[in-house]
C-alpha cells in the first residue's frame, strides 16, 4: 500500500486505475495500491504538487505527530447520546 496526501485547499477526485477514483478532502491522506502509483494521471497530480506520495508502507497512525482527523474510524463518537421523538410531531 502507498499513501497519498493531498497537498491543496481543495477537495481532489484522483483518477486510478480501472476507473476508480479516490477523493481526498483538502489536507487528507488516503492509501492506494502501490501498482496504482504509476498510474499516469496521478503522476501528472504529483508533478503538479497537487497530491503528495508519501511512501511504501507509511501509516497516518504510525506517523509522529500526526493530527489528521482521517486516522478516526468515525466508530462511538456520539456513545451513549440518544435522541427520542415524542408526541405526534
Amino acid at each position: 500500500m502507498q499513501t497519498i496526501k493531498n497537498k491543496t485547499r481543495k477537495p481532489l477526485n484522483v483518477p486510478l486505475p480501472h476507473g476508480k477514483r479516490l477523493f481526498l478532502g483538502p489536507g487528507r491522506t488516503g492509501q492506494i495500491a502501490s501498482k496504482a502509483a504509476d498510474h499516469p494521471p496521478l503522476l501528472a497530480l504529483v508533478e503538479a504538487e497537487e497530491i503528495e506520495l508519501l511512501g511504501e508502507g507509511a501509516s497516518v497512525a504510525g506517523r509522529k505527530g500526526s493530527t489528521d482527523a482521517s486516522v478516526s474510524s468515525g466508530r462511538g463518537q456520539n456513545r451513549g447520546k440518544v435522541i427520542f421523538r415524542s408526541g405526534d410531531g
